[in-house]
Order: C-alpha cells, then sequence, then structure tokens
C-alpha cells in the first residue's frame, strides 16, 4: 500500500523538508477511519469533487455503459516551495514509488 510506504519513510522526507500528502475523492471520516486502521502518519486529502485532482492531472475520464464520469487516475505531483509543478508522474505504482519520490527530490537537491 503506497499510504503505508510514505507513511514509513517520513523521516527521510521530513529531513528533506518535503511533506508527503495523499489525495483522494473519499470523505474526511473515511479518511480518519482509514488512517486510523493502517496506522498511517500522513495527511490524507478530501477532494470529493476531483478538482484538485483535475488540476493536477489526477483524474480521468471513464465510461460504463455509455455513462461517462470522472475517475482516479494513481499518480503523483511533487511541488517546490513556491508551490509550482517540480515533477509529475502521471502514472505510477504503488510499490517503490515512496522510493522514486525520495530519488527525484535528491536528484532536485532538495533537502
Amino acid at each position: 500500500m503506497e499510504t503505508k510506504e510514505f507513511t514509513g519513510r517520513l523521516p527521510a522526507f521530513e529531513s528533506r523538508n518535503c511533506i508527503p500528502l495523499g489525495v483522494s475523492p473519499d470523505a474526511p471520516e473515511k479518511h480518519r477511519r482509514f488512517r486510523a486502521k493502517h496506522d498511517l502518519k500522513i495527511t490524507l486529502l478530501a477532494d470529493p469533487g476531483l478538482q484538485m485532482m483535475a488540476d493536477y492531472g489526477a483524474s480521468k475520464g471513464k465510461g460504463v455503459l455509455g455513462i461517462k464520469a470522472l475517475g482516479v487516475r494513481r499518480s503523483s505531483v511533487l511541488l517546490d516551495p513556491d508551490g509550482k509543478v517540480a515533477f509529475h508522474w502521471p502514472e505510477v505504482n504503488a510499490r517503490g514509488h515512496a522510493g522514486e519520490v525520495l530519488d527525484k527530490l535528491e536528484e532536485l537537491g532538495a533537502g
């Protein structure tokens, strides 16, 4: 699980002045239960309308039985201290992704 990897490597992110955040369309109460169940330490943000995810390229159109809707694309965005996109992973594999992000921070000279 991606959020567990980020939680497990949280000290490495913090030492680089990086704060990992997760975003999903789930409600805040569902996030609280999920964090408690899995003992997660990262913050999870609720984006029920998918607006933030659309802004960062993390939503995708999907259709079932002719009904069009927005879905979630597992992706990551690394923001610089000014809030600008420093790097974007448009499609990620959950396993090992925390390490990829740490490697990119190292490459960019963060921390």
